[in-house]
C-alpha cells in the first residue's frame, strides 16, 4: 500500500470508517463515535491511535457531556483540523477552467478561473498547471488535486469519452501530475458533485439521496445506504435515453422528446432560434417567458413539465429522502415553478408523501468543489469508491 497525501499512512477499513465519521460529523466524543460505528471502547482506541499519531485526527477541548462527567471520565472530542491541508478542485468546461482551493472539510477559501482557447489535452493540462501554481503560491499546504469533467472517466485517471471536449482516452491525471508534481484524481463531474453534497451538503446524514443536474447536459446520481451508487453508465449522458414526451421537440442531433431535447440549455436555445431566428441566451429566454412572450413561455412550460416528470419518476422509483436539483439551468424553477409542481403531482400517487425537492442555485465553482472532495476522499482517506466504508474494525 502506498502512502496517502502528504505523508499520511494508508488507512485500514476500520480506520477509514472512523476518519470519515469524524470528518463529516465531527467533533465527536469517543462515546458518540463508538455508538455511531457500533464499536467497543477497545476497538475504537485501537483504530483511533494511528489516526491521532499521524495527525489526521486531533483531540479538541470540551467540557464533556453530563453522562461522561458523572462516570468520572470526561472525554475530549475527536476532530480534524480543517485548515491543516488544502485541496485544489477544477471543473473543466468547453470554454473555461474553474478552480477552487478548499479545506479538509471542503470549505472554499479561494477561486481562480481561466478561459480555454483550445481543447488540446496538453494545453488544457498547461492551463490547469498554471492555475495550480497561482493557487498554491497563496495556499502552499496542498495535498492533492481533483478534476471534474463532463463525460466518462476510467480508473479516475483517464477521460475515456467527453463530447464537450471532443476527448477520447486522454490520460488527464498523468498530464497534470507531470506538470504539478501533485497527485491527481479525475472523475465525472456529476459523480464528484454527488459525493460533495452527500458528505458536506444537502445530502449530509441522509441514507437515500438523489441529485439531478440540468444545464449544458443532464446528470443524475443516487446515494443509497449512505453511499453513491456507481454505474458503468456514468458519464454516458442519461438524458438521451430518458424519453419524457415522444411527441416532444427535436434536438440539433435529431432526438425527439428526450429529457435532453426538452431540458438542456442548448436544446432550449435551439428551439427558440428555430422558431424565431433569434439567438437568445438562456437567461433572456427565461425573462421573456416570465414576461409572457408566447414562444418563450411555451418552450419553458414544456421544459418545466419535463422537469416535474423526471423528479416524480425519481421519487417513485428511487424513493429518496431528498432530491437536489442543481446546475446552471436551475433558473427554470424560478421562472416556471408552478408548472414543475403540477407535473410532479400529476405523476405521483395522490396519497404519496410530498417530494422533498431542494433547488441549489450554483455555479461552476460548486462543481470544482466537488472535484476537491474527490481528492479528499481518494488521496487522504484512500476511499476507492465514494464513502467506501464498513462500520466496524
Amino acid at each position: 500500500m502506498t502512502a496517502l497525501a502528504d505523508g499520511w499512512p494508508p488507512l485500514s477499513t476500520g480506520e477509514r470508517s472512523v476518519a470519515i465519521e469524524v470528518l463529516v460529523h465531527g467533533p465527536l466524543s469517543r462515546a458518540e463515535l463508538a455508538r455511531r460505528l457500533d464499536l467497543s471502547a477497545g476497538s475504537l482506541t485501537r483504530l483511533t491511535k494511528p489516526l491521532l499519531e499521524s495527525g489526521l485526527l486531533v483531540e479538541v477541548p470540551d467540557a464533556g457531556s453530563p453522562a461522561e462527567v458523572r462516570q468520572g471520565r470526561p472525554s475530549q472530542p475527536l476532530d480534524v483540523v480543517a485548515e491543516s491541508r488544502a485541496f485544489l478542485g477544477f471543473k473543466i468546461t468547453s470554454d473555461m477552467v474553474y478552480g477552487v482551493v478548499t479545506t479538509l472539510r471542503s470549505e472554499v477559501v479561494a477561486r481562480l478561473d481561466r478561459p480555454l482557447t483550445t481543447h488540446d489535452p496538453d494545453r488544457v493540462a498547461d492551463v490547469v498547471a498554471e492555475l495550480t501554481a497561482e493557487l498554491t503560491a497563496a495556499h502552499p499546504a496542498v495535498a492533492g488535486i481533483g478534476i471534474g469533467v463532463g463525460g466518462r472517466v476510467e480508473n479516475r485517471t483517464v477521460v475515456a469519452d467527453s463530447v464537450f471536449l471532443d476527448w477520447y482516452d486522454v490520460p488527464l491525471a498523468a498530464l497534470v501530475e507531470e506538470r504539478t508534481g501533485l497527485r491527481v484524481v479525475v472523475e465525472n463531474d456529476v459523480n464528484a458533485l454527488v459525493e460533495a453534497e452527500s458528505w458536506f451538503g444537502a445530502g449530509r446524514g441522509l441514507d437515500r439521496f438523489a441529485v439531478l443536474t440540468i444545464g449544458a447536459g443532464l446528470g443524475y446520481g443516487l446515494v443509497s445506504g449512505g453511499r453513491r451508487i456507481p454505474s458503468s453508465e456514468d458519464g454516458m449522458g442519461i438524458g438521451r435515453r430518458w424519453i419524457v414526451n415522444p411527441n416532444g421537440p427535436l434536438t440539433p442531433d435529431g432526438e425527439r422528446g428526450s429529457a435532453i431535447s426538452l431540458l438542456t440549455i442548448p436544446s432550449i436555445r435551439y428551439q427558440i432560434h428555430a422558431a424565431t431566428g433569434h439567438d437568445l441566451t438562456y437567461d433572456e429566454i427565461l425573462a421573456r417567458a416570465v414576461a409572457g412572450d408566447p414562444m418563450a413561455a411555451r418552450v419553458i412550460d414544456e421544459a418545466a413539465r419535463a422537469l416535474g416528470t423526471l423528479v416524480a419518476q425519481i421519487a417513485n422509483f428511487a424513493m429518496p429522502e431528498k432530491i437536489l436539483l442543481a446546475g446552471e439551468g436551475v433558473g427554470l424553477v424560478a421562472a416556471a415553478g408552478g408548472a414543475v409542481e403540477e407535473s410532479i403531482l400529476a405523476n405521483r400517487h395522490p396519497l404519496a408523501d410530498p417530494v422533498n425537492l431542494e433547488t441549489k442555485v450554483s455555479d461552476f465553482h460548486d462543481w470544482a468543489r466537488g472535484a476537491a472532495v474527490l481528492a479528499i476522499q481518494v488521496l487522504v482517506l484512500g476511499a476507492a469508491d465514494g464513502r467506501d466504508q464498513q462500520h466496524g474494525p
